[in-house]
């Protein structure tokens, strides 16, 4: 019988909860739904119940730097998440420990949650421990991930480091995008209008996005808050946002980090169970780090996980009973978050997406089939005689573009389309939606568009919502978990996820995605899903549609005469739709190396 793989280690380096509903006793929960080895470590020892914290002691640093010095060359971490610390000696024997296991393995990755009240109000840090944590922890910080209030104490320490850190005396209060709307501030509508007048006016053009009351920190949005606190050094940040009442029906989470930024969103889990929850998300997220996923990936998953915990909450005493992380919830789509593109959010769209309910779609009931790439009006005429019914006009734009270049492409967007609609098929033109949308002159039969979310990302909120009213169906690449959530938030016709296998036709930082996230995508997308990279073989194509992707995409495998090569790959589609389905994995794996 083979060996079981050896767990990743994680440190947790926080404080006991004597009612088993917080601190290391919700993180050995997450650990283990995430299959990792969790090693936890008494930085603080609570004694507290479902009902309050009646005491609060830290363990002095003598016993903290033990307990460190025990591990390291025994258990020596991939991942480090700090909780309650107790003390701003405390806070210093953690930042020399991450600076003496890096030393070690420069990718040890640290998340830091700081922990500066319970949820029944107990306060668990001074100013001098608030103040270390900005000067020691978040500097070294891969991840931090306050609640609003505690991110803009920190903030406040960073900005008015001579004076005393207060309380945040109104909440952040958001605005929500579309316009007509109003402005929802999570409170009944009579009391709605009594809210707003205690806010300033909206900026010019301020459509969406959370912002703060006058007297609230002054970072005045929750997004530059997290601008703000990324200035100490942290990679990245998330503003958790579960507890506060933002939206009626969301649960909010702003995520600033290297790879994207963006409101991270799954429907409110209303449950009078919630003690645990920060620590849930703050392990799930070092979990997540540790089995080699980066920043804003970990953070979709610690968004999933947490979720899950919540929804199999239970009483325990009096008061909020904890939440209950379990394995299962990377196999859930229920789960899997929106992300906005920026820090305006369309709630109004994730709201009509979740009320229809995620639902499981696939080639049997949303059929693209083999979709061909090409380069050329006249390879698209070829294709389509041949019989293929998707194919994608890819021209891309020179540096400097002349207006002879302009010319060739409308009348290649306008043959190919011409040759699309006569056969019965459907053009999607890469890239060029504007030029598209005018050359059909409002007649959209046939004509699709498909962008990569660089793409997408540089056009803005005007830009995405014009081309949102052009009506034309839209397709999104997405290589990673972040870029699936992101694609959800505007419902396109599909995603693609790739590169399945390793591809030359561009370069790409992306570990190839294979079959078993290619699975995992159909699995959890609620959308249809193209198989696309370094599909070159018939075989290939008979396993990526064996997963149930919807399309199958081919760039150079039609050869010179699509009409003698197409039958062929008719055929392999064919049997792979037959064949059992590939099964759906426990778990993605990362699709960017974590150094990237």
């Amino acid at each position: 019988m083979a060996a079981e793989p050896r767990r990743p280690i994680v440190w947790s380096i926080a404080g006991t909860d004597s009612g088993g509903g917080a601190g290391l006793t919700a993180d050995q929960r997450a650990a283990e739904a995430f299959g990792v080895h969790l090693c936890p470590v008494v930085a603080a020892v609570t004694a507290q119940s479902s009902v309050g914290v009646t005491r609060v002691d830290a363990v002095s640093p003598e016993l903290l730097d033990a307990q460190l010095a025990a591990l390291a060359d025994d258990m020596p971490p991939v991942a480090v998440k700090t909780g309650l610390l107790g003390s701003a000696e405390n806070v210093a024997v953690v930042a020399r420990w991450i600076d003496r296991l890096r030393k070690r393995d420069a990718r040890v990755a640290l998340v830091v949650d700081p922990v500066l009240r319970s949820s029944t109000g107990a306060a668990f840090a001074d100013d001098e421990v608030l103040r270390a944590y900005v000067r020691e922890l978040l500097p070294r910080a891969t991840v931090a991930t306050p609640n609003e209030r505690e991110a803009s104490k920190l903030a406040r320490v960073l900005l008015e480091p001579g004076g005393r850190v207060d309380d945040v005396p109104l909440p952040l209060t958001p605005a929500f995008f579309p316009e007509g709307r109003g402005r929802n501030t999570g409170v009944a509508a009579p009391d709605r209008a009594r809210a707003e007048a205690d806010l300033p006016p909206l900026p010019p053009g301020e459509r969406v996005g959370v912002r703060g009351a006058p007297t609230s920190t002054p970072a005045a949005t929750i997004p530059t808050l997290a601008h703000t606190l990324r200035a100490t050094g942290v990679q990245a940040i998330a503003i958790t946002g579960g507890d506060s009442a933002h939206t009626e029906g969301l649960s909010l989470d702003w995520i600033d980090t290297p790879h994207a930024s963006g409101w991270l969103a799954l429907p409110r889990v209303h449950t009078p169970h919630t003690h645990g929850t920060g620590c849930t998300f703050a392990t799930s997220t070092a979990c997540a780090l540790a089995l080699g996923f980066v920043p804003a990936d970990a953070l979709v998953l610690a968004k999933m996980a947490t979720t899950h915990a919540l929804r199999h909450g239970y009483a325990a005493g009096q008061g909020a009973g904890p939440v209950a992380a379990r394995v299962g919830f990377a196999t859930d789509p229920s789960l899997m978050p929106f992300m906005s593109w920026s820090g305006y959010f369309d709630i109004d769209s994730c709201v009509r997406w979740m009320d229809k309910g995620q639902k499981q779609i696939s080639s049997g009931n949303e059929d693209i089939g083999l979709y061909a790439i090409v380069d050329s009006a006249e390879r698209v005429r070829q294709v389509v005689r041949a019989g293929v019914k998707t194919v994608q006009l890819r021209i891309k734009t020179p540096d400097a573009p002349s207006d002879a270049w302009r010319t060739a492409l409308s009348s290649a967007i306008t043959q190919a389309l011409g040759s699309c609609r006569a056969a019965g098929a459907t053009l999607v033109v890469n890239d060029h939606w504007r030029l598209a949308h005018e050359l059909a002159g409002g007649d959209a039969r046939g004509l699709a568009i498909h962008l990569g979310q660089e793409d997408l990302q540089a056009l803005g909120d005007e830009g995405r919502a014009a081309l949102a009213a052009t009506g034309l169906p839209l397709g999104i690449s997405s290589h990673s978990l972040w870029e699936l959530a992101r694609a959800r938030a505007l419902t396109p016709w599909y995603v693609a996820c790739g590169p399945v296998w390793p591809t030359l036709t561009k370069a790409m930082p992306w570990v190839p995605q294979g079959l078993d996230n290619l699975a995992w995508w159909v699995h959890m997308a609620g959308m249809p899903v193209v198989a696309i990279g370094g599909i070159l073989e018939h075989a290939q194509a008979a396993l990526a549609a064996q997963s149930g992707a919807s399309g199958v995409c081919v760039v150079r495998g039609l050869g010179d005469d699509p009409a003698q090569t197409l039958p062929a790959w008719q055929a392999a589609l064919q049997a792979g739709r037959a064949a059992p389905r590939l099964p759906v994995p426990g778990w993605p794996h990362p699709s960017l190396a974590a150094a990237s």
